[in-house]
């Protein structure tokens, strides 16, 4: 097989079986054991020190806050928090871990059992998600690969070496690619509206490992097989994420058919991902938790979690996203699917909806000109919610200006834009541009003088072809570019029945 499957799910005579593995960068200054900047970008190996290289006589001190964060995270995510905690040396040999070995946690993780659900808006899935444990531990270096130079070179940037990681390892309770996607947007929002991570996954702060395999109902033999679990390494976006589980389930459904090997017959593989050409490639033989020979780290104190630090992680937590769109549906009357759009895109921007929605005193319009024309323009501009020119005020003048009748909602749009490229005020805009309101006996003025101009449009009218007073609107725009179209064509059809 060298391109990915299209075969849909529904169609698949077995169940995908995925469970996730995901790395999440901290947001802290410094590094886990150190006082190393975990800044982004800085020159290779200028960012170390003999603590986090392990050089002889060095020694670690945990980081409080990448602590306190990586507990926000869990409780977030329903974990049970352990009262005491320690860690652990993880011993293996790359060329980007100068220690030899990594500082982990093994058998007494700081949390465990949780989950987190994710709902489709559009109905199409909804699943709850188990969490086996979240753990913290130290990241390695950077190998750089001068494939492209063909020299066969590595560079090793050691930066990167114990920054804090949290690991959050979830249940193999996922059943297809679609949901594992939708499962790490719904972990990567949570993470950001929480502050514990910028989750940006181009600068290595989110990395994600699949784990995937297949049970085949063998109804003549009355069980279930299953396939050896594969471990998907090298994924750089949901979207790979998506498109490397949709290709490894059609590739061990292919294997399957010809080989028949069951899970426990062979060992579990890890495989690269290969976004080029779409397919995965095998890396290695999986290591097993006796090949990384744990054992406690004897520089480190054990840790213990009072309920007071629980309680402080509790109130720094603040609306988690979940909660956050019920509120919004409930609070502005706006459906799932407008919620989970404004909930996606950030904190900063619900707040600006909010603040949009108290102005105008309806929710389902301020989400209309939210998606159609902030959200539209800030996607074409680039740029965050809290530097756009266009505040919640400006959009809800032009909007109650709509509402009263002053002009149609495309002229609305026509100030917005102008509003944008100026940062003028609204009335000013609308000064500029010429633009007033047209009184009652002008529009009425205006109507009968189209209706004595056209009187095939009023004979189509008066013969039940209300359709027909479209003639009309554009010829009253040419008159007069400040009539309201809507008015205009009610005001003609009322008259035309006067007649």
């Amino acid at each position: 097989m060298s391109k990915q499957s299209d075969t849909a799910a529904s169609a698949e005579p077995f169940t995908t079986v995925i469970g996730l593995e995901v790395h999440v960068q901290l947001l802290t200054q410094t590094k886990l054991f150190c006082g190393c900047s975990t800044k982004f970008g800085a020159p290779p190996n200028t960012q170390v020190c003999p603590t986090c290289l392990g050089l002889p006589g060095s020694l670690p001190v945990m980081n409080r806050r990448a602590f306190e964060l990586a507990v926000r995270a869990a409780l977030a995510l329903n974990c049970q928090i352990a009262g005491f905690t320690k860690w652990d040396r993880k011993n293996y040999f790359y060329p980007d871990l100068p220690k030899g070995y990594q500082i982990s946690q093994y058998d007494l993780p700081f949390s465990s059992d949780g989950w987190l659900e994710v709902v489709d808006p559009k109905g199409a899935f909804s699943r709850k998600v188990g969490i086996i444990r979240v753990h913290l531990e130290e990241d390695a270096g950077k190998s750089m690969h001068d494939e492209a130079a063909g020299t066969g070179d590595t560079r090793i940037d050691l930066n990167r070496a114990g920054t804090p990681l949290c690991e959050i390892v979830s249940q193999p309770d996922l059943r297809s690619p679609q949901e594992a996607r939708a499962w790490l947007n719904e972990l990567k929002l949570l993470l950001v509206y929480l502050g514990v991570s910028d989750c940006n996954m181009q600068e290595g702060s989110l990395r994600v490992d699949a784990n995937v395999n297949l049970h085949i109902p063998l109804a003549s033999e009355g069980r279930v097989a299953k396939t050896p679990i594969v471990e998907i390494k090298n994924m750089n976006s949901f979207r790979s994420v998506e498109r490397a589980l949709t290709y490894e389930a059609a590739r061990q459904w292919e294997e399957w058919q010809a080989t028949k090997v069951e899970m426990g017959k062979m060992p579990k593989q890890t495989r690269g991902w290969d976004d080029p050409a779409g397919i995965t490639r095998p890396q290695r033989q999986k290591e097993e938790s006796s090949d990384y020979r744990y054992f406690p780290e004897p520089d480190l104190v054990p840790v213990t979690v009072s309920e007071a630090d629980v309680a402080a992680a509790k109130a720094a937590m603040g609306t988690p996203p979940t909660v956050l769109r019920t509120e919004l549906e409930s609070r502005w009357a706006i459906s799932a699917y407008d919620a989970d759009v404004l909930v996606n895109q950030g904190r900063d921007l619900v707040d600006y909806f909010e603040d949009l929605a108290r102005r105008v005193g309806e929710g389902k319009v301020a989400s209309n000109w939210m998606q159609q024309d902030v959200l539209r323009t800030l996607n074409e501009r680039g740029g965050t919610i809290a530097e756009f020119p266009v505040r919640p005020e400006h959009v809800a003048d032009i909007i109650g200006r709509v509402q009263k009748g002053d002009f149609d909602t495309s002229r609305g749009r026509e100030i917005f834009a102008e509003v944008l490229s100026s940062s003028k005020a609204v009335a000013d805009v609308v000064a500029a541009m010429g633009i007033a309101a047209v009184s009652d006996d002008d529009l009425v003025a205006l109507c009968r003088e189209l209706i004595e101009a056209n009187p095939k449009i009023v004979a189509d009218v008066k013969g039940g072809k209300e359709q027909a007073a479209a003639g009309l609107i554009g010829q009253a725009k040419k008159k007069n570019p400040n009539a309201n179209p809507g008015k205009v064509r009610q005001m003609c059809l009322d008259l035309i029945k006067g007649m």
